[in-house]
């Protein structure tokens, strides 16, 4: 097999399969991207004259092709291509001869898997923004059906204030609400072209239309200087990581309350069936799964981000290998996240508060009878606090 590198001296089948490691299956979601940036790149060349009309008509028509083929499961990347830019050129080439060879000129797979990678994170983010929106709008449903019911408000783990399901649901809601802000604001990173900037310094010799593929392929603007591009990488990638690990602490927190007011101690919900699991010794059990792993998950979450900020802290400036390690992170983090996004609206939907066993401490509404004390003797807080607090004792 001839990988892009190839100068046609043997390579060490150990060596490939530790420096590729998981990046020919981690390269699987990329194809689509890879194809529509390397089209838009040989059109490029193309008006730039330095792709013939024919060689461009043949490379297009042969990449729309593979993509299509590649998204009905009809080939997948091998080991032995190493990554997925070769595997397509390489594909590209054996169906389309010499001018599938002629795609990669003025373009490194440095540039080209950024690209891809950008096109891909950018409906990722999308897929997650939708997500997050499913999951406020499920909370949402249940603040307004089950709104009237009254809940203690905790702090200290003790009953503190009087609250409701509404007051509980909505705050959820509105965090959740604020973690998609949050995702989308990863897209001011990502919106940035780096096509032209090859293997970090340009291409010398060569007159690029880089504006070109930026229009074609909808980013914002065009990275500059080229050198910054190979110093971006990992930072879009962390970015949407942290906000990811953020959307996870939130529903985290959201499945660790579940947790609690479905114990038998608090009773204060009742979990649907069909998002419960049994014992395999205890016939009586039924066992909170789903929201025990969402509140697991955001450990998972926070590794990842982890992981991603790790491998790029301390490098030297160029490309280095150690960012190939970036993607599984990555790609481990959104996909637990859409999981977890996916997983939460029905099983929120199917909460049922139990009303008749939610008690209230009696002295829950302390607070409020020091500010109406405020409010009607006109005294200062510390006061009311203080003569509130004395009748408690009593």
């Amino acid at each position: 097999m001839t990988r892009l590198w190839d100068k046609g001296l043997p390579l060490d089948e150990r060596v490939l399969r530790y420096t590729a490691g998981e990046d020919f299956a981690l390269d699987e979601r990329l194809v689509a991207y890879d194809v529509r940036a390397s089209i838009a790149h040989a059109e490029m060349l193309g008006a730039q004259q330095l792709l013939s009309t024919q060689d461009l008509a043949a490379i297009r028509g042969a990449l729309e092709a593979l993509a299509a083929e590649h998204a009905r499961g009809e080939w997948h990347i091998e080991l032995a291509d190493e990554d997925g830019q070769t595997a397509l050129e390489r594909r590209l080439s054996a169906r389309i001869g010499d001018a599938g060879a002629r795609i990669h000129l003025g373009r490194s797979r440095n540039d080209q898997v950024l690209a891809a990678l950008r096109l891909y994170l950018r409906d990722a983010v999308g897929e997650l923004e939708a997500g997050s929106l499913q999951v406020v709008a499920a909370l949402e449903q249940l603040g307004a059906r089950e709104g009237a019911t009254a809940l203690p408000g905790y702090t200290h783990m003790q009953q503190a204030m009087p609250s409701s399901v509404a007051l509980w649901a909505g705050g959820f809601a509105a965090e959740v609400r604020d973690d998609t802000e949050g995702l989308s604001a990863v897209r001011r990173r990502l919106g940035k072209n780096p096509l032209g900037s090859a293997a970090g310094y340009g291409t010398p010799g060569l007159t690029l239309d880089r504006e070109a593929t930026r229009a074609r392929l909808g980013f914002d603007s065009v990275q500059q200087p080229v050198t910054a591009v190979q110093l971006s990488r990992g930072k879009a990638e962390a970015q949407l990581l942290f906000e990811i690990a953020l959307l996870m602490q939130d529903l985290s927190r959201f499945a660790a309350d579940v947790l609690l007011f479905a114990t038998r101690e608090f009773g204060f919900v009742a979990l649907p069936q069909e998002f419960t699991t049994g014992s395999s010794i205890m016939p009586q059990k039924r066992n909170p799964d789903v929201f025990e792993l969402v509140r697991a998950r955001t450990a998972s979450a926070t590794a990842c981000l982890l992981e991603a900020l790790s491998v790029c802290a301390k490098l030297p400036s160029g490309y280095q290998r150690d960012l190939q390690l970036v993607k599984f992170p990555l790609f481990r983090g959104i996909d637990l996240a859409l999981a977890t996004l996916a997983i939460l609206p029905p099983a929120i939907l199917a909460l049922r508060f139990r009303g008749e066993a939610i008690r209230l401490d009696p002295d829950i509404n302390a607070a409020e009878e020091a500010n109406r004390l405020v409010v009607r003797e006109g005294i200062a807080f510390r006061a009311a606090y203080q003569m509130v607090a004395a009748k408690l004792k009593k």
